[in-house]
This record gives C-alpha cells, structure tokens and sequence, in this order.
C-alpha cells in the first residue's frame, strides 16, 4: 500500500465522517455502491449529506426480496438518493425460464449465475461510469477476508476504494440510525452469497 494511504488509514480510519471528507477531496467522479442490505442507510445517510448529488450505484439482480424493494424506495425517496441501477442483460424472468431458480452455491452453475447478475452488471458500471473513488459499506466483521482489509486502498486501475465503517460494529451501526432516525431492513437475501459470512467475489477481484 501507498505510504500516504498507510498514513490515512491510520489517522482516519476510525473517523468515517471525516474519511469521507478526505476522499471526496481526492478524485471528481465518486460512486457509493450499495445493496439495501441491513445497515446500509448509514453509509448513504453519510455520504450524501457530505455530496447529495453522488451516484448511488446499486446492481440489482432481480433476486431481492420484496421488503428489501420497498427498503430501497424509501431509502429512495428520503434521502432524494441520485440512484442510478444496473442490471444484468437478461431479466429474471428470461433467465429462470431457459436455466430456472437461481442455483446453489454446490451447483456447478453458481460462478457463471454470479457473474451474470452481480460481477458483470458492476464491471459494466465501472466502465460506464469510470468513477476514482468508491465508497463500500464493508465492515470487518461480515467476513473473514474483509477483516484483512484496510478502510482504504488503491486497486490496480488506480480507483481509491474507501470503506469509513470497517470498523464499526453492528452497535455503532443500530446507535447512528437510531440518532439519525433512519430505516433498517433485515429481511435481505443475496443469491450471489447465500451464506452470510460467504464472499460473492466482487470485493475480492475489485
């Protein structure tokens, strides 16, 4: 990692407000993606309250249940998101009528299904969108590898990947929706990882 990030991780990387400060000062093209899974108000109540205009970008693979739908309008309309979707080329209708539900991930079929709605519509949006910061929601304790993560990195196209709650835990996360009065949604399913602490691929290859 670049000595100026180690500096930043250090010295900002308990402090997501003011993470989030320094990254917008470093590039002119921001994207926060976002999955409307539980939390996820928090990291897109923080961000755009620093930058409203930012593009929310979410893959929506048609697979989200409904309450995460009804989730994601609210969030929506409360927070005047400037949300722009991506989608997989297929529709899911199209797809479950040739290769039907959505496989497991023993299925032989999982990599292709997941790259088709998840990896594919996001590489779509990085070339589209050709943003150089990028804030996750990632935290340190969904799964083992983003443990080893650090709140921000650069990948190897250069896009400043910044994560402000990696270290918070779900207490931090309830605490600020609660003072912010923000929504939750916990009736979340992703078929890309089924398995909560399962990585679907996407922050590892990015």
């Amino acid at each position: 990692m670049e000595p100026q990030l180690d500096v930043i991780n250090r010295e900002l990387g308990n402090d997501p407000e003011a993470l989030i400060r320094w990254a917008l000062d470093q590039g002119q093209r921001p994207i926060c993606t976002t999955n409307f899974r539980p939390f996820e108000a928090v990291i897109l109540h923080m961000v755009t309250r620093q930058q409203p205009d930012i593009p929310i970008v979410w893959m929506d693979s048609g697979y989200n249940t409904d309450a995460t739908y009804r989730f994601a309008d609210d969030l929506i309309q409360r927070l005047d998101l400037n949300l722009v979707s991506y989608l997989p080329r297929r529709s899911r209708a199209h797809r479950e009528a040739l290769e039907g539900p959505a496989p497991g991930i023993e299925d032989p079929r999982h990599a292709a299904f997941t790259r088709e709605v998840k990896l594919e519509p996001f590489e779509r949006a990085l070339r589209e969108m050709a943003p150089d910061v990028w804030f996750t929601a990632l935290r340190a304790e969904d799964t083992p590898e983003r443990a080893r993560m650090a709140p921000v990195s650069r990948n190897g196209d250069g896009l400043l990947k910044v994560s402000p709650l990696l270290h918070w835990t779900a207490r931090d996360l309830y605490q600020y929706l609660q003072s912010h009065d923000l929504p939750n949604n916990f009736d979340y399913f992703d078929p890309t990882k089924v398995e909560e602490k399962r990585e679907c691929g996407l922050h590892l290859q990015h």
